[in-house]
């Protein structure tokens, strides 16, 4: 397998293990990634994490995948790309937390995994390319949630220079949220700040995110806010959390 999951003390983790071509994905391990995350969302799991076995988190596309799909028509390529949206759009929309580890290189379609994970934690070592235009392509599939986590402004350079960036210049384009010397500890530190958090409002929080981004405040999204904290506050964890909270207790999702 090109991807393995783990699921532990209700985290799935997900490890592209493709080490000897950095973590390269070809068609194969698209499918595999989809079929992991999809497997994950549907287990009683509280968080996601993505990483990778290796020196480097990925190369982007595998160049020998490239290479066949250079010699198909419009139609297989097109195939070939709808799977790959599939990929972004399956872990971008998984309802619970996902957190992306990030060590060396991450090229090319590596940065639409980031940018569609929740959290990204990158070691000073990372570095990070939007290398499509060097070789005669766009990074057209990934470019949805690149523009997303890192701004229409900050992509027309990126994506036109195909230059090389670091780790703290990730952080600044918020692609990234930290750098970490210790990279483990703080996927640990955040899933265990996860983990103390009500469920059900983690996932709420997190479709609110997806609801409300970009959106025009005007009534119709005051009313869908209003809405959303009115139920919440009224459902089973909201009031066990008020309660815990005035009581000077632990909430029953932490014991």
């Amino acid at each position: 397998m090109s991807v393995n999951l783990t699921i532990s003390n209700k985290v799935a983790t997900i490890t592209l293990n493709r080490p000897q071509v950095h973590n390269a994905f070809d068609d194969i391990t698209i499918i595999q990634l989809i079929d992991v995350i999809t497997q994950a969302c549907e287990q009683d799991v509280r968080a996601l994490v993505l990483k990778s076995e290796g020196r480097h988190f990925s190369a982007g596309a595998d160049l020998g995948w490239m290479k066949s799909m250079a010699d198909n028509d419009f139609d297989d390529n097109f195939a070939d790309s709808q799977q790959l949206a599939k990929l972004m759009h399956t872990l971008a929309n998984c309802p619970m937390p996902t957190i992306c580890q990030i060590q060396g290189a991450a090229f090319g379609g590596a940065l639409g995994l980031i940018a569609c994970c929740d959290i990204a934690f990158a070691s000073p070592d990372a570095k990070f390319c939007l290398s499509e235009v060097k070789l005669g392509l766009i990074p057209a599939v990934i470019s949805p949630y690149v523009i997303k986590a890192i701004g229409e402004r900050q992509s027309r350079r990126y994506f036109l220079t195909a230059e090389i960036f670091k780790a703290d210049k990730a952080l600044e384009l918020g692609l990234i949220h930290e750098i970490s010397d210790e990279l483990e500890t703080s996927v640990n530190d955040a899933i265990n700040n996860i983990l103390n958090n009500s469920p059900k409002a983690v996932i709420a929080a997190k479709e609110l995110i997806q609801d409300v981004a970009n959106k025009e405040i005007n009534q119709t999204l005051q009313d869908l806010t209003a809405e959303r904290i009115a139920s919440i506050r009224v459902s089973v964890e909201g009031q066990e959390g008020l309660s815990a909270f005035f009581e000077k207790r632990a909430p029953n999702w932490q014991q």
